[in-house]
C-alpha cells in the first residue's frame, strides 16, 4: 500500500521539513510517492533530496500546457463513481472562489486521480490550501481518504469556509504549532481531529556544534539570518534595527536566502548606509548554511504578521540556528515563543518593533558571555524538545493504520 504525498513544488530548498519527512518515513518503510503541483524553481538542491526515492509526477502546472493530459484524464475519471460528488465540491468552490487556480486544482486533481499508482492508499497533503484542495477532489473522485499537514500561510491566509470543509472531510489534520492547532481545532467539527506534531530536527544532519574559535578583537560580530525575503519575515524592520545599533558596535551581517523583495532590500540597505556591512548570499544548499551557522556569532529573525494575514509557523530555521548552539535574538510571532524562551535559550522581542530587536541585537554583540550562556542553554533545549524522531514516530503510527487500497 503506497501513500501519495501532495506538495505545491518539489524539490524546494524552503521546504527542508518535508524533505527530512519524507524521507524520515521511507526510512521506516512506507511506500511513498510524490505529486508536485509544480516544477521544480531552484537552481540547487539539499543533499537529502537525493537520498528520497519516492518517485514524482509532476502534474500539469498550468492547465492549457497540457491539454491532451488534462482531457484524457477527465474522460477517465468522469465515469468513476466518486466524480460527481468530486465535481460538486468543485463547483460549490467555485461559486465562492471565482478563481483560475480554482479551475487549476480541479484539473489537476483529475489528472492525479488518473495516475495515481494501483495499490495507493491514501492521499497526505503538505499545506491546506492549494495541495489541500487537490488532494480532496481527487481522493473524492477514487474513493480514498485523505490527510494534511498543515503549517503558516496555508493556514492563516485560507478562507475560514475552506479550513471548515476541509476538515470536516479529511480523516486528521498535524500541525507544527500549538498556537495553528488551537485555531485549526476551533475550526474542525472535532477537535481530535487536529493535532500538533512538531516537525524537530535530525540531529543526525546537524552534529553537535564544535568549540567556536577564540575571536580577535578586533573581528566583527557576526549576525546572520537565512528566510526568504518576503514580508512576514519582517526583513525591511530588520534592517531598520541594525541601523538603530550604536556607531561603535563592530559588526557585519550575512543574509541567506532567495525571495522577491531581495532588490527593495538592498535599496534599503543602501539608504541606510548598512551596504557595506552587509552580504546577500542569495538561496543557498543545506551544507552552506551548515557552514554559515557554524560560523555564525548571532542568528536574527524578524517575523511578523504580513499585511495579507501570512506569517511564520515554527521555522526550522530557528531549530537548526540553536543546534549549532548560535544565540538567537527573534521576534514572539506565532509559535517562535514555543521554542524560544525569552532570556534563558535565546532573546524575543515585539514583532514590528525595529528599536526593541536592535536593544536585542546590541546586548548580544555587546555580550560575548550572554551569548555563549543563550547559545548553550538553546542547545540544550531544542536537542532535548524538538528530535525528528518522536514526531515521525507519531506520523508513522498515523499512516500504518489498516487502509483499503485502489484496485489496480
Amino acid at each position: 500500500m503506497t501513500i501519495c504525498v501532495v506538495l505545491k513544488g518539489y524539490p524546494r530548498l524552503s521546504e527542508t521539513f518535508i524533505a527530512q519527512e519524507i524521507l524520515a518515513l521511507q526510512q521506516r518503510g512506507l511506500a511513498l510517492t510524490i505529486a508536485s503541483l509544480r516544477h521544480p524553481t531552484d537552481t540547487q538542491t539539499h543533499p537529502i533530496h537525493r537520498d528520497i526515492q519516492a518517485p514524482v509526477n509532476y502534474l500539469p502546472e498550468y492547465l492549457h500546457d497540457e491539454p491532451g493530459r488534462v482531457f484524457k484524464a477527465w474522460s477517465r475519471v468522469r465515469g468513476r463513481p466518486g466524480y460527481a460528488a468530486a465535481r460538486q465540491a468543485f463547483l460549490a468552490d467555485l461559486k465562492r472562489d471565482r478563481t483560475r487556480n480554482r479551475v487549476r486544482r480541479f484539473g489537476q486533481a483529475c489528472v492525479l486521480a488518473d495516475e495515481l499508482p494501483a495499490g495507493t492508499s491514501r492521499l497526505y497533503a503538505h499545506f491546506l490550501h492549494t495541495p489541500a484542495s487537490v488532494a480532496r477532489y481527487a481522493a473524492l473522485i477514487v474513493g480514498l481518504p485523505w490527510s494534511c499537514s498543515a503549517h503558516a500561510k496555508d493556514i492563516w491566509t485560507t478562507p475560514r469556509w475552506e479550513i471548515e470543509e476541509k476538515l470536516e472531510e479529511l480523516d486528521w489534520l498535524v500541525t507544527c504549532t500549538a498556537f495553528g492547532a488551537a485555531y485549526l481545532s476551533q475550526l474542525a467539527p472535532t477537535p481530535e481531529t487536529v493535532s500538533l506534531l512538531y516537525h524537530g530536527l535530525d540531529f543526525s544532519r546537524f552534529p553537535a556544534m564544535p568549540a567556536k574559535k577564540t575571536k580577535d578583537s578586533g573581528d566583527p560580530v557576526r549576525i546572520l539570518s537565512v528566510g526568504r525575503a518576503v514580508p512576514k519575515k519582517g526583513y525591511d524592520d530588520l534592517l531598520a534595527a541594525l541601523a538603530l545599533l550604536p556607531d561603535h558596535l563592530n559588526w557585519r551581517f550575512h543574509h541567506i536566502g532567495g525571495g522577491g523583495l531581495l532588490e527593495a532590500l538592498r535599496g534599503q540597505a543602501d539608504r541606510l548606509g548598512l551596504s557595506d556591512r552587509i552580504e546577500w548570499a542569495g538561496p543557498q544548499s543545506q551544507e552552506a548554511v551548515l557552514a554559515a551557522l557554524r560560523d555564525a556569532d548571532i542568528f536574527t529573525l524578524a517575523s511578523k504578521i504580513a499585511a495579507d494575514g501570512d506569517r511564520d509557523g515554527l521555522p526550522n530555521v530557528l531549530m537548526e540556528a540553536q543546534s549549532q548552539a548560535v544565540a538567537v535574538a527573534a521576534t514572539a510571532a506565532a509559535g517562535i515563543p514555543e521554542l524560544i524562551i525569552d532570556g534563558e535559550t535565546g532573546l524575543l522581542s515585539p514583532p514590528g518593533e525595529p528599536a526593541a530587536l536592535a536593544e536585542a541585537l546590541g546586548q548580544l554583540i555587546g555580550d560575548p558571555e550572554l551569548r555563549h550562556r543563550l547559545g548553550e542553554a538553546g542547545f540544550h533545549r531544542v536537542r532535548s524538545n524538538f528530535s525528528l524522531e518522536a514526531g515521525i514516530d507519531t506520523l508513522a503510527a498515523r499512516f500504518g493504520e489498516t487502509e483499503q487500497p485502489v484496485a489496480a
